[in-house]
């Protein structure tokens, strides 16, 4: 049927009503009112953010509470690549025993026996924590100059003095005076920072059953272990 004249546009009326009734039509992209009241409250950060894994630590990080100072309230562990030497010292009590400790003491014992010095480096007090502890004006130069040189001088003097034997002799074990340790203060030896110090340790072997010993001077702890900064004399 034909509606016209004033019927038609009551039609008209009432079906335009109607559609407001059921929903209206969708936004046209880039207006103003695309961002609705829920999706304008959305943290706009996250848009841009990585993906959803990124954006779930940046959350976490957002959820920790600062420390005062206002640095992060905890570090992340260290990683096991990371070189003790370059990390700060501990109050740590080094032990004289254990298969790290038994290792830095196998890498003397065969350095002395085939006269190879440098082999023997692993048992040395390290540069990087040398760095941190001595309190003069080139601390890398002095341990390398003075310290390490007297250090590899020394094991080529011990295998002179093994002779012959160095083919024949066994090694027994560094004993260390742990009862005689202390720790160092600051200042006491042109220090800047403490560590334990024990002198006068003797690595024991045999030459045909018989007991004989190597005197090492000075032993001090970086971390909890014991490292050697003079073996045969203070130099």
């Amino acid at each position: 049927m034909r509606a016209d004249g004033p019927t038609a546009v009551i039609l008209w009326a009432a079906l335009v009503a109607g559609a407001c009734e059921h929903g209206e039509p969708p936004t046209p992209a880039g207006s103003a009112s695309v961002a609705k009241p829920e999706i304008a409250a959305f943290d706009a950060g996250w848009m841009t953010a990585a993906p959803p894994a990124a954006r779930s630590a940046s959350a976490a990080t957002r959820a920790a509470p600062a420390s005062p100072s206002g640095l992060a309230a905890a570090s992340p562990p260290a990683s096991a690549a990371v070189d003790p030497a370059l990390l700060p010292q501990t109050r740590d009590s080094p032990q004289a025993s254990g298969p790290a400790f038994a290792a830095r003491v196998a890498t003397l014992w065969d350095a002395v026996v085939r006269d190879t010095p440098e082999a023997a480096t692993p048992f040395f007090f390290p540069v990087g924590a040398y760095q941190q502890v001595k309190d003069v004006a080139d601390p890398s130069a002095d341990w390398r100059n003075r310290l390490l040189a007297a250090y590899r001088h020394d094991i080529h003097a011990l295998h002179e003095r093994l002779g012959d034997a160095a083919e024949r002799a066994t090694l027994v074990g560094l004993d260390v005076p742990e009862a005689r340790a202390r720790w160092v203060e600051p200042g006491e030896e042109w220090n800047k920072i403490g560590y334990f110090r024990v002198f006068n340790s003797k690595l024991r072997y045999e030459v045909d059953g018989e007991a004989r010993a190597f005197d090492v001077k000075s032993l001090i702890s970086w971390r909890g272990e014991w490292f050697v900064v003079h073996l045969s004399a203070i130099k």
